[in-house]
């Protein structure tokens, strides 16, 4: 059955990808407000109360096609619609433009908004692919020391590194080292309180063992002197943070002493 506007309502299924996946539903409440306003353009009162009716006759005979029964809420849409448009016009006069709606306009600057927040997720996403890229190379080429400085979202991409199946326990060493020396983003104080939620335990733990060790006056070591720190921390966490607390402590005691 057609409605005004050359439309058959009908059964809607599940939107699904090319492979299967879910992706954004159609919005059929949407279109169907839309198709209202673009009907109601020029209309006075007069003449969208008889798209009201036009639009309530045909709902009602709808009820009687099964087909037309699950619309995705389309025609429940239509209605509410054209019964705004009308009390709208019943204190304007008309005609009705949707370019002079509040309403409409509203909708559409949430949409902009929408558009825009969807936009800066998808250029951040694609940011934060680049960089775990980018670290996957140093990674490779054997590269990933303390000649490259952290970043603000390294924490981040250290975790798509982990869920692409590209990590490897260097990662975490390099991060441990960046926060123990205070160096790269983690030079800012409020970075490393929040490193405490964005770091697994064992990189904290790490960190906190290899700043010890530098509080205890010892000489300066290479990193691969040091691997020993993130096997004690990948292996008991907590006892390697104990550790570092016992380190530092004793550090303490002996700098007053002296």
């Amino acid at each position: 059955m057609n409605t005004s506007d050359g439309w058959r309502p009908r059964r809607v299924p599940e939107a699904r990808g090319r492979a299967g996946t879910p992706r954004t539903p159609v919005d059929y409440a949407k279109i169907g407000r839309s198709s209202v306003r673009r009907r109601a353009r020029g209309m006075t009162h007069s003449e969208a109360v008889a798209g009201l009716e036009a639009a309530e006759q045909q709902a009602h005979l709808d009820r009687r096609d099964e087909s037309a029964f699950d619309d995705g809420g389309r025609r429940a849409a239509e209605l509410a619609e054209w019964q705004r448009v009308v009390q709208l016009l019943a204190a304007t006069g008309g005609p009705y433009d949707p370019d002079a709606d509040v309403v409409v306009q509203e909708e559409l600057a949430e949409d902009r908004r929408r558009e825009e927040a969807e936009q800066q997720r998808r250029q951040e996403q694609q940011q934060l692919a680049d960089r775990a890229d980018e670290l996957a190379a140093h990674m490779r080429a054997g590269r990933l020391d303390r000649t490259v400085e952290t970043r603000p979202g390294d924490e981040s991409a250290r975790d798509l590194l982990v869920h692409r199946g590209d990590y490897h326990p260097v990662v975490d060493g390099w991060l441990a080292h960046a926060l123990a020396d205070h160096s790269g983003h983690y030079a800012d104080p409020a970075v490393r309180t929040d490193a405490v939620d964005s770091l697994p335990a064992p990189v904290r733990a790490h960190a906190a063992l290899l700043a010890a060790l530098a509080r205890t006056g010892a000489p300066a070591a290479a990193d691969s002197d040091l691997e020993f720190a993130g096997r004690l921390a990948q292996a008991d966490p907590d006892a390697t943070a104990a550790l570092a607390t016992w380190l530092s402590a004793a550090a303490a005691v002996k700098g007053g002493a002296a």
